[in-house]
């Protein structure tokens, strides 16, 4: 699989693999070791995490694969975030899910993701969400120390829009070099709020979370959804396939602004169907095509 670079001259893989799920997935550690070795081995290298994910058991749950085999470590780029606090039995004390995006939190979220992921070094940290009291010369303060520390590489944002990324950016030296927001035929909202025109303006390229909308894309709910089957159905038929996530996927990888799909199915048939639609080209009108289906109505 070919490699995408983003500022920095920081390469990751064309489409990343999520583990938000992992714990539901209830692989032995030998079986999730398999997993990933398959992933590496078919150019998947960029593992997405955060410190939140599976009640804060995730990235514990991986760090078991660098723990039976740390030279994994070198073949791999590993992505986390953090900015969110939820109630936990972990965390007795917390009533609410809320944010913190101050330099302690920070600090110490990024110690704790180390530690479970077996690791000296993330070499990519995001912010999850917009945090509505973030001061944002204090989240680059910890930004700036976890880079000099050689604990985090390279730095971005998830869910922000614009305004949010161009605020943080502005008490940063470092690049922001990615803000992951949720895309699909789903999910346009960043083709309306400006972000897609904003990547394609300053080189940013978006990961994708949720590039499938959940499944729900497959199991249509309403009319628009409905249609938008029919409409990935007939196209699939046309390239001779039934396969409709790499068709769907497909229509990610062709956008200009370079968008990086981030899968989370923990069935390695499911991630070869992806695959394959590196092997499918969408002409200009069956993208649009699959775009007014989305939409619900027709270009003007």
């Amino acid at each position: 699989m070919e490699q995408i670079e983003l500022t920095g001259n920081f390469e990751v893989s064309r489409m990343a693999m999520g583990f938000w799920r992992l714990k539901e997935w209830n692989l032995s550690p030998s079986a999730l070791l398999d997993f990933v070795e398959t992933l590496l081995d078919w150019g998947i290298t960029t593992f997405d995490h955060a410190d939140i994910y599976g009640d804060y058991s995730c990235e514990l749950l991986f760090g078991e694969v660098l723990k039976q085999k740390p030279e994994l470590r070198q073949q791999m780029q590993l992505v986390s975030k953090c900015g969110i606090l939820l109630p936990s039995e972990k965390f007795p004390g917390r009533k609410i899910n809320f944010y913190d995006t101050g330099y302690d939190h920070i600090m110490e979220s990024v110690e704790r993701s180390l530690k479970n992921l077996h690791t000296n070094h993330l070499d990519l940290l995001l912010i999850h969400r917009p945090d509505p009291l973030m001061n944002p010369a204090e989240t680059a303060r910890a930004f700036e120390a976890l880079h000099r520390a050689g604990k985090v590489l390279h730095f971005g944002v998830s869910n922000f829009t614009p305004a949010d990324t161009e605020m943080l950016q502005a008490h940063l030296s470092l690049p922001l070099v990615t803000n992951q927001v949720e895309i699909s035929p789903l999910q346009l909202e960043h083709f309306e709020n400006g972000n897609m025109a904003w990547f394609r303006k300053t080189g940013m390229h978006p990961m994708a979370w949720s590039p499938l909308g959940g499944g729900k894309l497959f199991n249509p709910e309403d009319e628009r959804g409905l249609t938008l089957y029919n409409t990935l159905f007939e196209i699939a038929s046309q390239k001779n396939t039934r396969n409709l996530t790499a068709i769907v996927l497909a229509w990610l990888l062709k956008h200009p602004a370079g968008i990086i799909p981030v899968l989370g199915s923990g069935k390695l048939n499911r991630i070869k169907e992806a695959l394959q639609a590196f092997d499918l080209s969408l002409s200009q009108e069956e993208w649009f095509e699959i775009l007014v289906a989305a939409q619900g109505h027709r270009m003007p």
